[in-house]
């Protein structure tokens, strides 16, 4: 990835740059040998309920966002790590995906579970779009596509990512690009972009060329933390000193594996993140939509729920699609189970 002016100067500014490329903390995240060795049966092998048996039900929100919002936090979780926001009047998109496969091929590719509970066309009148790294299961080219004509609309991202926005024909002014620790303001919304362990790139030729990055939502009301992806720091505590508490978490949960656990949480590690960052109420995302991994798709709820209820924590599982104001939901709701 080449960046050039302003741009270019601000990745050259970051901390996180180490004149190369972007690197965690903790230093630069790269799978071994160790790693893949205990993994190849599995992937040779493909065994398990990696895909459901059929299409995940879904459920049209439509009816629901017109009501009145009580609380002023309400949500919809549209698959994977997509969710609308509405935020005491505005309305943040997170993570948009709304294409077949996540993938740069339309023929190939890890494919949805599930239809999108409602198309980008449908979605009402968006303040913001939070886009958390560069990923193709976060960042969607058919989406961003669909994005351009929706005149006006800022999308907020991490430090580089605003290259390929432009590329795929987002207007510069459009784009609000930060590093850790930088925030912007959207209409009287603050976004501020937080500290993870990741890493990004598109291809083989751009590892680590952009920064990825948790994120900070808040009005003058109610804070939200959303994850992006990320794997276990003691970064988090510092996030949640300084700016909880939240009143809804949003922690990625699927795609993980002991190989993995540097750069992607699972349900363990993301209960531990949970409580880092002060609890609260949390709602996974990063599950139930494509295949990234190696385990069971529906295996990331089912213990989530299991370890959050042996150790009384306040979790939400929403259906797909479903509009619910998180302070007015009592229990998660287990609906994959039987689904098979």
């Amino acid at each position: 990835m080449k960046f050039h002016g302003l741009r270019l100067e601000r990745v050259r500014a970051s901390m996180q740059f180490d004149g190369q490329v972007f690197r965690n903390t903790a230093g630069p995240w790269r799978m071994s040998t160790t790693d893949v060795v205990p993994i190849l049966p599995e992937l040779l092998f493909r065994g398990g309920r990696r895909r459901p048996k059929a299409p995940l039900p879904t459920v049209r929100p439509h009816e629901a966002w017109g009501h009145p919002i009580a609380s002023g936090l309400r949500t919809t979780w549209l698959g994977h790590s997509t969710v609308l926001l509405e935020i005491d009047g505005y309305r943040v998109l997170t993570d948009p995906v709304f294409g077949e496969r996540a993938s740069p091929f339309s023929f190939a590719g890890p494919k949805r579970f599930h239809p999108v509970p409602v198309g980008l066309a449908e979605l009402p009148p968006l303040d913001a779009v939070l886009l958390s790294h560069d990923h193709y299961d976060h960042l969607c080219a058919t989406t961003i596509a669909g994005l351009v004509g929706v005149a006006g609309v800022p999308i907020i991202t991490s430090l580089g990512v605003g290259a390929h926005l432009e590329r795929l024909g987002i207007a510069p002014e459009r784009i609000h690009e930060l590093d850790w620790g930088e925030s912007c303001d959207i209409r009287g919304l603050r976004f501020i972009a937080t500290p993870c362990q990741h890493f990004s790139g598109r291809s083989l030729r751009d590892r680590n060329t952009t920064l990825w990055s948790s994120w900070v939502v808040h009005s003058d009301r109610h804070r939200i933390f959303f994850s992006g992806d990320t794997g276990l720091t003691d970064e988090f505590r510092a996030t949640g000193e300084a700016y909880g508490p939240f009143d809804l978490v949003m922690l990625e949960i699927g795609a993980f594996h002991p190989s993995f656990a540097a750069i992607h949480l699972g349900p363990e590690n993301a209960l531990a993140v949970f409580q880092m960052l002060g609890g609260g109420t949390l709602l996974p995302v990063h599950w139930g939509t494509f295949d990234l991994a190696l385990h069971p798709w529906d295996e990331p709820a089912e213990t989530l729920v299991r370890l959050a209820a042996e150790r009384s924590l306040r979790v939400l599982t929403p259906r797909l699609g479903e509009v619910v104001e998180p302070s007015q939901v009592e229990a998660p709701t287990p609906w994959w189970r039987g689904l098979g």
